[in-house]
């Protein structure tokens, strides 16, 4: 993209807010800045509004950046220094990378009525981890060879089942004067997905964070690419800290990287904001997704269902694992899981360890939609 300083003066502003919203993650390329820029031309232009709609046709934005985009147009063309979006409240959910302190403010997270456990106030706490036998040690080493898995479009040698290797073969035939060896084959290697683990810290699950976040550990160890993030009032990626082999010494990193243990909840505009993350939302692209939460929203659960209709588009699998479902008398009736039940591949006890890791053991293994399974028990 051109800069500033080579163009006329008068077009300069015009690829400011170009690079202003590619700086925030919109996918403009310098084609579309040259576009919006002759439009601008093309359409004298006699009003603000003849800019805004030069820059909707040129740039594009995407229907679920489309408020984003407004507001950062407003922001930049009439200074509003503090631009609001509709519906928008002050609370906002906190995006934090595990290799440093840095933080984002991200999203609106509204505060409403509702969730008779569940609570949208922030409220930071930190964690100390026990030190405990759980036996996750072979959880991680059976985890590899157990994720779901997809093909490659790297291919490997093979005696069978594969398309001919031409440039192998030839040579062979080359190699032996003429004569024709058997036939070289290849084939796409099969590798495992990524596994995107996605734990609730808020107050509600209290006495499950801690063995979540163990399991958590496990797997990181054990699979080759895995991601874990918490959630509650804000959005923590923990999965450098989990990359250290000591458990000990990684759950303490862990417990100082996340600040709302214990917290109010915000599972919907948190994961929004995850999604909304480019690098963040590519971890969950044709990946087994685990969300580890009791799902009890607060109000409104508009935000948890789109996060979660998002999330089933771009997951290969995605699994509800709630401590809720170890009662036997468990049934999803609160509106927030009657809504995303439909959306869920799976809905399941997340009630133990033991329970959970045969979860993520089975991941691979094909199993009717949740909602079908839990029609049948009601």
């Amino acid at each position: 993209m051109r800069r500033a300083e080579n163009l006329p003066r008068a077009a300069a502003p015009f690829l400011g807010f170009a690079m202003l919203l590619r700086h925030h993650a919109f996918a403009i390329a310098p084609e579309q800045a040259t576009s919006f820029m002759q439009a601008v031309t093309l359409l004298g232009p006699r009003s603000m509004n003849d800019i805004r709609e030069a820059a909707l046709a040129t740039l594009a934005p995407s229907p679920d950046h489309r408020e984003e985009f407004e507001t950062h147009f407003r922001s930049y063309f009439y200074g509003d220094a503090n631009p609001s979006i509709e519906g928008e409240e002050d609370d906002e959910t906190r995006i934090k990378e595990d290799r440093g302190a840095r933080e984002e403010e991200h999203g609106p997270a509204r505060e409403e009525k509702g969730g008779e456990l569940s609570s949208a106030l922030e409220q930071l706490s930190n964690r100390d981890f026990q030190r405990d036998g759980d036996g996750l040690g072979a959880f991680g080493r059976k985890l590899a060879s157990a994720l779901p898995a997809r093909r490659s479009f790297r291919t490997i040698r093979t005696r069978s089942r594969g398309t001919l290797d031409l440039r192998r073969s030839l040579s062979e035939i080359v190699s032996a004067d003429g004569d024709i060896p058997s036939p070289l084959l290849r084939r796409r290697q099969l590798v495992p997905r990524k596994l995107l683990l996605l734990i609730d810290v808020s107050g509600s699950m209290k006495l499950h964070t801690a063995n979540y976040v163990k399991l958590a550990h496990a797997a990181v160890q054990g699979a080759n690419r895995a991601e874990v993030f918490t959630f509650g009032t804000r959005l923590t990626r923990i999965t450098s800290a989990l990359r250290i082999r000591d458990r000990d010494q990684a759950l303490a990193r862990a417990a100082a990287l996340v600040d709302d243990w214990d917290g109010g909840t915000r599972m919907g505009p948190t994961l929004l904001a995850f999604l909304s993350v480019p690098r963040f939302s590519a971890f969950a692209r044709g990946a087994a997704v685990v969300i580890l939460s009791d799902a009890l929203e607060r109000g409104d659960h508009s935000d948890l269902e789109t996060a979660i209709r998002r999330l089933s588009a771009r997951a290969f699998r995605l699994s509800l694992a709630t401590p809720l479902a170890g009662d036997p008398r468990f049934h999803p009736a609160t509106a927030a899981l009657r809504a995303i039940l439909p959306l869920l591949d799976d809905l399941v006890d997340g009630s133990s360890v033991k329970s959970l890791s045969d979860v993520i053991l089975s991941l691979a293994r094909p199993a009717p939609a949740a909602e079908t399974i839990w029609k049948r028990v009601a």
